[in-house]
């Protein structure tokens, strides 16, 4: 009975220890990026520098040498760049509508959506017909819509606090928009702006055509919240008003890009993988200082902060800048390939890619056995304001490295200004608090310090948790 006695004691007097150690290491963490951070020194050269880096573009690759470059200066036991190819596509001139009512004419703001095609030399004018969602369009069918230009108006839902969820409720429109209006007929496509703000700033962003025949692809364009309320209006004062837009965009043929990659090789397990990281390429109408230049320098220092701290991790740690993520995902898929080629062993991926606001937490897509053990670190992260530690996903970029047993995580800052600037115009450096940026790079760098400290449990939950 003594002996349990002491064992127990021992045990307890031991769990006391460690927590009393992770809690000094997650102190020095915070002071040292709030400190003597480098992410935003990076971020405002990224965005001020280089600019806007849609892939395939100059700015995308000036950006690949600028970050390796930094990299390299850190001292990491590994840099280097991972060839892939990636799409190439131009806004060109910049775009023109208007529409005509009582008289007057009415200019409005409107962007090209990436991956469309241009319209006429001379632009497309033509009656309008306002939707809010697919299920109406196919209502209305050809002989409604045929000749004439579909507006998508269907807005952020803005009672969702989360407003992910609202941008997931209405995006398809934008994606998918043109190629449904397409099989009736329609001429072109005016989406309402993924924005819950009303503003002039037309929000680009990725658009498909599916299987669509080339000689039914169709110009598709984003409006401004203020410039879909207005034609909305207008409408309603007259059916039969006309719409112009004309917009000069070209798709090229795929170039050669790349992933920029560097690790620190752990000196215990040095094949368990942890990777941290963002995506390189951004919009062109900004300079992607939110999306997602933010999460690339955050990533960056993660590593950066782990070498300040003294921190020696058991496991290689790897920070991976992802190209393509905005109109592909093609960096994405190419890491996971030649990691599956290679037999590597990621037990955990961390993505940051919302923005460089105030961290709240991170969401999970883990098995019940290692969301378990994350919710035991939920304490550590008090002090600092980090509360929200849920199931429900991680990223796009670390997504195809997902396997019952491993751990993503997505970062997750508050999240009520971010669709201000995504992909709109305003998504520019004066806009990223350098404060803000640094709690969530020292954030970051305290799970992946846990994780790299406990490793994950191999063996599957019983719970089976959706990604």
């Amino acid at each position: 009975m003594k002996t349990r006695i002491v064992t127990i004691i021992l045990c307890c007097f031991t769990a006391f220890n460690f927590a009393q150690n992770d809690e000094s290491v997650l102190k020095e963490v915070y002071k040292t990026s709030l400190t003597n951070g480098k992410s935003y020194e990076w971020l405002e050269h990224l965005s001020n520098e280089i600019g806007g880096r849609l892939s395939g573009s100059k700015n995308a690759e000036l950006a690949v040498q600028y970050t390796k470059a930094e990299l390299e200066k850190l001292g990491l036991d590994k840099v280097w760049l991972q060839p892939v190819m990636v799409p190439k596509w131009e806004r060109g001139e910049k775009e023109k509508a208007f529409f005509e009512i009582a008289g007057f004419v009415k200019e409005v703001n409107i962007c090209a959506l990436g991956g469309s095609v241009a319209t006429a030399k001379d632009g497309v004018s033509a009656e309008v017909v306002e939707v809010h969602d697919f299920e109406e369009l196919a209502a209305l069918g050809k002989e409604k819509i045929e000749g004439k230009i579909v507006f998508y108006n269907r807005p952020m839902q803005a009672d969702l606090i989360s407003t992910f969820n609202a941008y997931g409720g209405c995006v398809n429109q934008r994606y998918a928009g043109a190629m449904e209006a397409g099989k009736y007929g329609a001429v072109g496509v005016i989406v309402r702006s993924m924005n819950l703000r009303q503003d002039d700033y037309p929000h680009t962003g990725s658009m498909s055509y599916g299987d669509l025949p080339i000689n039914q692809r169709i110009p598709s364009a984003a409006i401004s919240t203020n410039g879909a309320e207005k034609l909305s209006e207008a409408l309603k004062q007259n059916k039969e008003l006309k719409f112009y837009f004309k917009q000069n965009c070209k798709q090229f043929e795929d170039v050669q890009s790349y992933n920029v990659i560097g690790e620190i090789t752990g000196h215990k397990f040095p094949n368990e993988y942890i990777i941290v990281g963002g995506h390189l390429d951004s919009w062109d109408l900004g300079d992607g200082a939110h999306d997602d230049g933010a999460g690339v320098v955050q990533s960056m220092d993660v590593l950066r902060l782990l070498k300040k701290s003294g921190i020696k991790p058991k496991r290689t740690i790897r920070v991976v800048l992802f190209m393509n993520e905005e109109n592909g995902l093609r960096g994405a898929t190419k890491y996971a390939e030649v990691a599956k080629a290679k037999n590597e062993n990621h037990i955990f991926a961390l993505e940051s890619d919302a923005g460089g606001f105030t961290p709240r937490g991170f969401s999970f897509a883990a098995n019940s056995t290692n969301f378990d053990q994350v919710l035991g670190w939920k304490d550590l992260f008090k002090p600092y304001l980090i509360h929200y530690f849920e199931l429900g996903g991680s990223g796009a970029d670390v997504g195809p490295l997902k396997t019952d047993t491993n751990v993503l995580a997505g970062l997750r800052p508050d999240s009520q200004r971010y669709f201000d600037h995504h992909h709109a115009a305003n998504d520019t450096f004066e806009h990223v608090n350098k404060r803000e940026l640094e709690l969530g790079t020292a954030t970051m760098t305290a799970l992946v310090y846990l994780f790299d400290k406990y490793g994950v449990n191999p063996i599957s939950g019983t719970k089976k948790i959706k990604d």
